[in-house]
């Protein structure tokens, strides 16, 4: 499902305008998004989080000139999702392999 998708899916369920319906899912990104660059997550009961995730320093491999390298510790978005949600995703859906 794309972003499109999704503004298609709540327009027609609101009856609201695509360009309304964009605009505020598009906002909504934005917030997330500037929360989590100014170092504050987003939680959004019973949907899940935003949150921060910190990744430590390790040394890598650059396998072409066979060194190593130091890769800094660094700060990286990731989504938790509500419990509800992950209980639901499982009872809906099948397994493939």
């Amino acid at each position: 499902m794309t972003k499109a998708d999704i503004v298609a899916k709540i327009s027609e369920k609101l009856g609201l305008e695509k360009g309304d319906v964009q605009s505020t899912v598009e906002a909504f990104m934005e917030e997330v998004k500037a929360s989590l660059e100014n170092g504050d997550n987003v939680y959004l009961r019973g949907f899940g989080s935003f949150i921060i995730k910190t990744r430590a320093e390790k040394t890598g491999r650059n396998i072409s000139k066979n060194t190593t390298i130091k890769i800094p510790a660094h700060n990286i978005p990731a989504f938790k999702p509500a419990k509800v949600f992950v209980e639901g995703v499982k009872a809906k859906t099948e397994v493939t392999v």
